[in-house]
Order: C-alpha cells, then sequence, then structure tokens
C-alpha cells in the first residue's frame, strides 16, 4: 500500500533522536564563575596580607620594647660595676691602713703583753730576750723550777705564741743566799697574733702638799 502525506511536513524518521540545543540562561556563566573566583582569591589576599602587617608591626613593638630594656639593664650593671670597683679600691685602701697600723703597733702591744705576763708569774725575772723574727728567746733567773714551768704555761696561753719550749736550765752556783735557776725558753711566734685592746691607765696619783 502505498500512503500519500498531504501536509508536507517530513515524517521523522524511528530510531534516531533529535540533539538538544542548549538556550541561553539554563547554566552558569563562566565570566561569572571566573569573576566570583577573582573576589574570592582576592578577600583572601586580602586578609593574609592585613594579618601579616599587623604581626610585623607587633614584632617591630616588641623588638623596640627589648631594646629599651636591654639599654636599662646596661646602664644598670655599669653602675654595679662603677660601684663594685669603688668599693674595691676603699677595701684596699682600709687594707693598706690597717697594715701600716698593725705593722706600727704591733710590735708595742705584743711586747706589752709579753711583759704583762712575765710580771704575773712569781719569782721569775728576765735577763735578757732575743727576737729573730720567727721566735723569742727569753734568758732569766727563776727561784724555783716550778716557777719556770707557770712561766711557760702563762706564755701558751697568751695566744702569742705557737710553741714554748725549754732549751735549757741550770742552777746558778754563784748565788750562794738562795736557790736560783738559770733558764732559756724558745718561743716560736703565732701565724695570727691575736689584737688585744691596750692596757687601760691606771689611777693617777696626786702629791698632797701641805701648806
Amino acid at each position: 500500500m502505498i500512503r500519500i502525506n498531504l501536509l508536507g511536513v517530513p515524517k521523522a524518521r524511528r530510531g534516531k533522536r533529535t540533539a538538544a540545543v542548549s538556550t541561553p540562561g539554563e547554566g552558569p556563566s563562566p565570566v561569572l564563575v571566573g569573576l566570583v573566583m577573582f573576589v574570592l582569591t582576592a578577600g583572601v589576599l586580602g586578609y593574609l596580607y592585613q594579618h601579616v602587617n599587623a604581626e610585623h608591626d607587633r614584632m617591630e613593638l616588641e623588638m623596640a620594647k627589648a631594646n629599651q630594656e636591654y639599654q636599662r639593664l646596661a646602664e644598670v650593671k655599669a653602675t654595679s660595676d662603677k660601684t663594685q670597683k669603688e668599693a674595691a679600691q676603699f677595701q684596699r685602701r682600709v687594707d693598706v691602713i690597717n697594715q701600716l697600723t698593725a705593722a706600727k703597733t704591733g710590735p708595742v702591744d705584743f711586747l706589752n703583753q709579753v711583759a704583762n705576763t712575765i710580771n704575773k708569774t712569781d719569782a721569775v725575772w728576765l735577763q735578757a730576750v732575743t727576737d729573730d723574727g720567727r721566735s723569742i728567746d727569753f734568758t732569766g733567773m727563776a727561784l724555783s723550777p716550778n716557777a719556770v714551768a707557770d712561766l711557760m704555761v702563762n706564755l701558751q696561753k697568751t695566744g702569742l705564741f705557737k710553741t714554748v719550749e725549754i732549751k735549757e736550765t741550770s742552777q746558778d752556783s754563784s748565788v750562794k743566799e738562795m736557790q736560783a735557776f738559770k733558764f732559756e725558753l724558745i718561743c716560736e711566734k703565732a701565724t695570727v697574733q691575736p689584737q688585744t685592746p691596750p692596757p687601760a691607765p691606771g689611777p693617777t696619783k696626786t702629791d698632797n702638799k701641805k701648806a
């Protein structure tokens, strides 16, 4: 059978589909997407730039404060060093004065204390004293060996001598009226001699004159 199309419109063939044609407005525009991405990127970069600038300013402020603190500490250290130097110089002056004072009054006080010790010991008297710098030799007379022993003990108690030894003792035959003993003591000086205050002056005697 033969069919005739009187409308003049071609009949679509079966088994084939027509391709879809996109029309404007159906999807996002690439230009708009690009613009949005540009704005977002610029915003992120701006935020990062401001953050970096703020961090830089903060570090500069902290650096300035650190420099000020360093200068203050440097001034404090300089003042402290100057004070310590002046204190050391003052201490050296004091030491020199003390040494000069000890050299001036030391031997006098030493001999005064030795003389007082001998005077307080009964039945002994000295005939000679020899000082060689390291030790002192005492030569004298005593009425008994016990008096010599007492003198040695009293000299040791002063603290002026490291050792007190007897070198020689013998009976003096030249003295006929009483028993007498010659003695010689060797006393090694102590390394550090004790500082003793000078003896207090005794009461003054006044002569009563009759009118």
